[in-house]
């Protein structure tokens, strides 16, 4: 086990928050010199940190706690009506791991995706360079998986770390006509079976924030637990 009171952070100056507006954020960033291993992104992840890129990070903010680490408990989920249409409605779906690389194939769904879901966020307009630094980190850890339909067509990337303790949902991209089939919600639930499949306890989802329309679909997985004063608490 890592021990985490060696390890250095260090926190960025404010900046504009990229989720409330009008708001400043701050970031605690693990040192960027320190290797991350699996053993100490998992003890990490169970304390609210995140992976973007080469960095693990944790919103820091002085004056505001919307940022809320959420994490699915896989045994206690139990799917939705609406859920178990979208598993039906997917069901055609194979789902291949692949190692995290930059692919012309993969690359062109990330750029549809982004162009036509995300065109007034930070990551517009999408490049290679940007989708290798964010996305295509060959960690001992890092998983792509292809999800693909039964013409071979590729039509969503789940990136997903492993962690000692569950799976983390680090993005998913997908195919923006194939609204029928809900592939960013199939992904989630494919990652919960996944990670119940491999006897782990939870999918780690990121964080939740009550006024931030983005992050809403997240409350739909329940029982979902969410991390207050350092505490994991469940909600039903």
């Amino acid at each position: 086990m890592t021990d985490l009171s060696q390890l250095k952070f260090y926190a960025t100056h404010p900046h504009p928050c990229s989720y409330l507006p009008d708001q400043r954020a701050t970031t605690l960033f693990l040192d960027p010199q320190q290797p991350i291993n699996l053993e100490t992104y998992s003890q990490l992840s169970d304390l609210g940190f995140r992976r973007s890129g080469d960095h693990l990070y944790r919103p820091h903010c002085k004056d505001c706690n919307a940022c809320i680490p959420a994490r699915i408990p896989v045994d206690a989920f139990t799917p939705t009506s609406a859920q178990k249409r979208i598993l039906k409605r997917n069901r055609d779906l194979q789902v291949f791991e692949l190692k995290p690389e930059l692919t012309d194939e993969i690359y062109a769904l990330y750029e549809r995706y982004i162009c036509a879901r995300h065109a007034d966020g930070d990551m517009y307009p999408p490049s290679k360079d940007q989708f290798a630094s964010f996305l295509a980190k060959n960690w001992e850890f890092c998983r792509f998986y292809a999800f693909r339909d039964q013409e071979d067509r590729l039509l969503a990337v789940a990136v997903t770390d492993q962690l000692n303790n569950g799976l983390s949902a680090v993005y998913t991209f997908f195919e923006p006509d194939e609204t029928r089939r809900s592939l960013g919600r199939y992904a989630i639930l494919w990652q919960v079976e996944e990670t119940r499949r491999q006897g782990l306890a939870a999918v780690y989802l990121g964080y939740w924030i009550r006024n931030c329309r983005k992050m809403n679909y997240k409350t739909e997985y329940r029982p979902l637990e969410m991390l207050v004063n350092q505490q994991w608490v469940r909600l039903t």
